[in-house]
């Protein structure tokens, strides 16, 4: 028995939001259906995506790779939908993008790849920089549009932005830490604990404001800009994380698991849009970009 568009739906869905309560509210179906789907998905693969723990789905390491897999054949059959209802002069031109750092590697490269395969001819040039900087670039009308950390944005009046989604922070934990087995897991548990911190774009200044009120400060044994460095050393036992959800991967480069929690409390969210200027016409190419990213990022799981 082959597998179906709809289980591979499903599968995403399940996996996005780690449960399958969580899948069904966003599909707007039964929980029954969602089960159902992933049982028959896992019989035809012959391995099992998921591990069912008492608080959800957690993605097993066969169900990470395969993940990849479903969402690139998801993109394909939405693009084969869209191949002959473009308007005929969006199909070349160019395209000037502005990213910061963070979305540059764990957000724009899933966009990019849509909009090049449905705009082959459209000439895609990128700059990456500060979030301040991109939004000059765009009020001076440098860049046609820009993926951004919208959560920070100063020029608002300025620009116009479609967010994209909405990601908050979680706990990254090395397997087998206590923590894991607590049910509830609050900010103050989190002060005697070694912290590897995120320098980039707004994630350091959001921990300053969300840390402020505790009555002690985190022990920072690390700062870096690196997530990938982030992500070895919580794997390896070198300390614990507070990041955005669109950042966590299982695995660390060195194939070491990375245990993810919620934690207690008003933490923060990043943004994730769409920013270009307000009053400016967007030429075609930008518009089809905006289309295809926002499929894009429906698709994707954080």
């Amino acid at each position: 028995m082959a597998f179906t568009i709809r289980q591979l739906q499903f599968f995403v869905a399940a996996a996005e939001q780690g449960s399958v309560s969580g899948a069904a509210r966003a599909l707007s179906i039964s929980q029954s259906s969602v089960t159902e789907a992933i049982h028959a998905l896992e019989l035809d693969l012959g391995v099992p995506l998921f591990e069912r723990r008492a608080r959800g789905l957690e993605i097993t390491h066969k169900g990470s790779l395969f993940l990849r897999h479903a969402k690139q054949i998801l993109g394909d059959v939405s693009n084969a939908r869209h191949a002959f209802r473009e308007d005929a002069e969006a199909q070349g031109g160019s395209l000037s993008l502005g990213v910061t750092s963070l979305v540059a590697g764990y957000v724009l490269s899933d966009i990019l790849s849509r909009f090049r395969r449905a705009y082959p001819r459209v000439a895609v040039s990128a700059i990456e920089e500060s979030g301040e900087y991109i939004q000059h670039l765009l009020i001076g009308g440098e860049v046609d549009c820009a993926v951004l950390l919208t959560s920070s944005l100063k020029d608002r009046a300025a620009l116009h932005i479609e967010q994209l989604h909405v990601s908050p922070y979680r706990l990254w934990l090395p397997l087998g830490h206590p923590l894991a087995e607590v049910e509830a897991i609050s900010l103050e548990q989190l002060i005697e604990e070694p912290f590897i911190m995120l320098t980039v774009d707004e994630i350091e200044e959001s921990m300053r404001r969300l840390t402020a009120s505790l009555k002690a400060k985190l022990n920072v044994a690390f700062r870096t800009r690196s997530v990938e460095a982030v992500r070895s050393l919580v794997a390896t036992g070198a300390g614990i994380a507070l990041l955005p959800s669109l950042v966590y991967r299982p695995w660390s480069l060195e194939g070491d698991r990375i245990e993810i929690r919620d934690v207690s409390g008003d933490l923060p969210s990043v943004q994730v849009g769409l920013v270009w200027r307000k009053g400016a016409p967007l030429p075609p190419a930008a518009r089809n970009f905006v289309r295809s990213a926002q499929t894009a990022i429906s698709l994707r799981t954080f």
